[in-house]
């Protein structure tokens, strides 16, 4: 995620470089036919068509907005009900059940750090691995889903303290319940993640920005004549600048610079769990370079 008040150039023109080029390459060929061989181009309307197009846009990008924010917002979620987890265990288990309470909390931290990396398409195992033994972590790492594997084995966990008398049948249903909240928002997730916009969403905003950006010289030329290519790229980079813009936010656990802050809403989750049982914590991260992980 982006920290700086606005995105620097050079990310904004590394996104757009190549349609940008291809646009201003057009530009200087219609200009120079023009200058050459001058036409009459046809009478074109560029004004309606570009309203046309930033509202169909614009609507894009709400709904890749509305994706972003509903990621961050189950994040949120996830925060509040690992504090909650952890703050039950530390309370409800009783003072010889120490050992069980540092599992639990070990756990849970492996499984944000699990499910991030599932999201992102990255290998678990290592960050698993770093909170649990191999003898501890591999139930959860032979199952499809690595971080439901290890939610799976906490909630044994917590069965196996009310069979031994350590909490209530009430103690446990809250404790589920709280597991039941953290299932849900890794649900909610994976369905974005796996539900990409529809083809239309992704297909035709595309299409109709190049078919504009390719008449717009078109349509320029007899008015600003060898300013043509300034002028068309310039207002071709504002339409590129748009669409990328929902392309960025449309999956926002892609790993890229325009992500939700996995990383850091991970180690919060870490320093707060670790903190509840008395552990040393690490800090927590910092933007490098203007982005947050």
């Amino acid at each position: 995620m982006i920290t700086t008040a606005s995105p620097r150039l050079s990310n904004i023109v590394s996104e757009v470089w190549r349609p940008l080029a291809a646009l201003f390459v057009w530009d200087c060929i219609v200009t120079a036919v023009y200058i050459f061989a001058p036409f009459t181009a046809p009478s074109l309307p560029l004004t309606l068509f570009g309203s046309a197009l930033a509202l169909f846009l614009g609507f894009r990008d709400n709904s890749a907005y509305e994706r972003w924010w509903e990621g961050r917002g189950l994040w949120g979620l996830m925060i509040n009900a690992s504090r909650s987890l952890a703050r039950g265990a530390r309370s409800m288990l009783p003072d010889e059940a120490r050992d069980l309470k540092r599992t639990i909390v070990l756990r849970h931290v492996a499984y944000v750090n699990a499910l991030r990396c599932q999201l992102r398409k990255l290998p678990a195992d290592g960050e698993v691995l770093r909170f649990l033994s191999r003898g501890e972590a591999e139930p959860a790492l032979q199952r499809t889903n690595i971080a439901n594997g290890i939610l799976d084995g906490t909630s044994r966990r917590i069965d196996d303290a009310r069979k031994a008398g350590m909490i209530d049948t009430i103690q446990q249903a809250h404790l589920e319940g709280l597991l039941v909240d953290i299932a849900n928002a890794q649900g909610g997730m994976e369905r974005i993640k796996n539900t990409p916009l529809p083809n239309q969403y992704r297909f035709f905003p595309t299409f109709f920005t190049r078919l504009f950006c390719v008449l717009l010289p078109i349509g320029l030329v007899e008015t600003l004549g060898i300013a043509t290519p300034i002028g068309s790229t310039i207002a071709g980079l504002m339409f590129l600048a748009i669409l990328q813009i929902g392309d960025d936010l449309v999956d926002p656990f892609a790993n890229t610079i325009h992500d939700v802050p996995l990383n850091a809403m991970c180690r919060t989750i870490e320093i707060d769990l670790l903190q509840s049982i008395g552990d040393e914590a690490p800090p927590p991260l910092t933007p490098e370079k203007g982005v947050l992980w």
